[in-house]
């Protein structure tokens, strides 16, 4: 079926989907050469960002429920990225930090040159607008789920 023969919400859900696959083979493959996945990089990321957060709020800000991020910081130590420690502030919890493979993995600059990279050439004003429509395409997720 020819995309413009497709209803207009099905065109965008398409083009969505098809930017996330494509988002994602890209990704991996550049981050392969480090030792890691999308979202093993993402979660190496943004603990760069909160060395030493708990994995409670390093699941928080990934928005990812704990169990998952479990098993991927499990992976991350195992390969050397992070380790674990028990909480100042709870020795019952533990928390998490870079070790020198995970802050000397140009992990960080990867990711920031790969999100400079996706947005070359997009004026900031259409850069606003498209970030605007996901917002409100998110949102309606959000209320879809809650139906």
């Amino acid at each position: 079926m020819k995309a413009t023969t497709m209803p207009h919400t099905a065109n965008i859900l398409d083009t969505l989907l098809h930017l996330m696959r494509l988002l994602r083979r890209s990704y991996d493959a550049r981050a392969e050469a480090v030792g890691l996945t999308l979202s093993r990089a993402r979660a190496l990321t943004t603990l760069s960002r909160m060395d030493g957060a708990t994995q409670a709020d390093l699941a928080a800000a990934l928005d990812i429920e704990a169990p998952t991020l479990k098993r991927q910081i499990d992976a991350l130590e195992h390969a050397g990225f992070v380790e674990r420690r028990p909480a100042e502030s709870d020795g019952r919890k533990n928390a998490l930090f870079l070790t020198a493979r995970g802050r000397d993995s140009g992990i960080v600059d990867f990711t920031r040159r790969m999100r400079a990279e996706l947005v070359a050439g997009i004026p900031p004003e259409d850069l606003a607008v498209a970030r605007s429509v996901l917002d409100r395409i998110a949102g309606n997720i959000a209320r879809l789920d809650r139906e």
